[in-house]
């Protein structure tokens, strides 16, 4: 009997909250996609309700009197589970679950179980764990609330308050041994990078929003054994692969995780270990599910990610992908007007590809490219740089002048423009700047 009903599906009501700057549309297209998380979770979404309020109440988030009818609600569908479109703090959570006498999650509880089902490397696991519980520690004073609620006064104050601190130390303890653990994790994935750097081989990193089709995109182009479910956060660990162009041009693909709109501040942060990946790329793979009524706001929001992890200004290609599923063709013509150089694919049939690789190819030539460059050994900076997103083919110094020839990425290119010895042969003959 126990064990029939711990399969059964929880339950869920949706709560969203209309506020200002939100507008009906962004309000129903977000709520959709909790679902859309909720039901990758493994809930069964039996509602929705919503609320028009200029901004959230202190208290419950939502007006009391709302909180009433969510109760209602909740006899009436047999509800489990509250789940909230919004980070809730750690008061709203307590007084919701007191008056419902139902589990409240937000939306960044529920990204972060998803993450927690998903995970499969090591690394994945520690991320995830270290997200937890960095979201739980401002919450541990609610888990100890129901001391206050027994008898009360003496015998009861001491033990709680202590408690309390013992598992705060704890926690806290558990997240700086994480931490530890994620930065040994780095140093490797640093000398993996390193590794793939001599091979003087360039780097592409896909990024997009979850279920764009970044993994399907990476089997098809290099034959790689990724899971392409058509569901949220399918792929959370990175997988890199060689790809060979068609005029022989090797390069990396790297798939990365999904981003989304409202992504924890606590899941980027601690997904900067697979995230350092963006960083090290030479090139970024934008893909974009061109099917989703909503995908101009998708590229919007994975944009600010990027943004927010400083990787902002690297050469991009945006691939509008799934075109096999838009009707409109004038849609896909219009946006690959908007963005030079964008293509349009469809991952899954193959239509597309040709074109780019083809655009692969252009933007990759400037690797082809060698040039020289004589930088004084104080500019420390720009020799760290040149090694950092560079293939150094060649070093040698003079006195207090390195020489260097490389193959740089465009974008540092003009960077060292000043520094560029103008010898047509590549050669050091030429002066370039003190």
């Amino acid at each position: 009997m126990f064990e029939t009903k711990s399969r059964q599906r929880e339950k869920a009501l949706l709560i969203g909250l209309e506020r200002d700057g939100v507008s009906k549309w962004d309000l129903r297209e977000s709520m959709d996609e909790l679902a859309e998380l909720a039901s990758s979770a493994g809930a069964e979404v039996v509602g929705t309700v919503t609320q028009r309020l200029g901004h959230p109440t202190a208290p419950y988030y939502i007006g009391r009197g709302k909180v009433q009818e969510v109760e209602a609600k909740c006899r009436e569908d047999s509800v489990t589970s509250i789940i909230f479109d919004d980070e809730l703090s750690p008061a709203q959570g307590r007084n919701l679950e007191r008056l419902t006498s139902r589990k409240v999650l937000d939306r960044t509880q529920l990204i972060l179980d998803i993450f927690a089902q998903r995970a499969r490397s090591k690394e994945g696991r520690l991320q995830i764990e270290l997200a937890q519980l960095q979201y739980l520690l401002p919450r541990l004073t609610g888990m100890w609330n129901h001391l206050s609620r027994q008898s009360g006064g003496i015998g009861t104050r001491g033990p709680g308050e202590t408690q309390l601190e013992v598992d705060r130390r704890r926690v806290q303890e558990r997240i700086g041994r994480l931490e530890g653990e994620l930065s040994e994790v780095r140093k490797h994935r640093s000398i993996q990078r390193a590794g793939r750097r001599r091979h003087r081989w360039p780097v592409a990193a896909i990024v997009g929003y979850t279920n764009a089709g970044k993994s399907t995109l990476l089997n098809s182009l290099t034959g790689a054994e990724v899971e392409a479910a058509d569901k949220l956060f399918a792929t959370l660990d990175p997988t890199t692969r060689q790809l060979v162009l068609p005029n022989n041009q090797k390069l990396l693909l790297t798939d990365t995780v999904g981003f989304i709109k409202k992504l924890p501040h606590t899941v980027i942060e601690s997904f900067k270990a697979t995230l350092e990946e963006l960083r090290e790329a030479d090139l970024l793979l934008h893909v974009v599910d061109t099917s989703h009524p909503g995908f101009l706001d998708q590229m919007n929001a994975v944009e600010s990610v990027i943004e927010e992890l400083g990787v902002q200004g690297k050469q991009t290609i945006t691939i509008f992908n799934k075109i096999d599923l838009v009707r409109n063709p004038g849609l896909i013509d219009s946006q690959l007007r908007r963005i030079p150089g964008s293509v349009a694919v469809s991952a899954t049939t193959g239509l597309g590809i040709d074109q780019m690789l083809q655009e692969l190819e252009n933007r990759l030539s400037a690797w082809r490219l060698r040039a020289s460059y004589r930088i004084p050994v104080g500019e420390s900076a720009i020799l760290a740089e040149i090694h950092r997103a560079g293939h150094v083919l060649e070093i040698s110094y003079e006195e207090n002048i390195a020489f260097v020839r490389a193959n740089v990425p465009p974008e540092l290119q003009a960077k060292l423009a000043a520094y560029l010895v103008s010898d047509a042969n590549g050669g050091f003959r030429a002066t370039g700047p003190a």
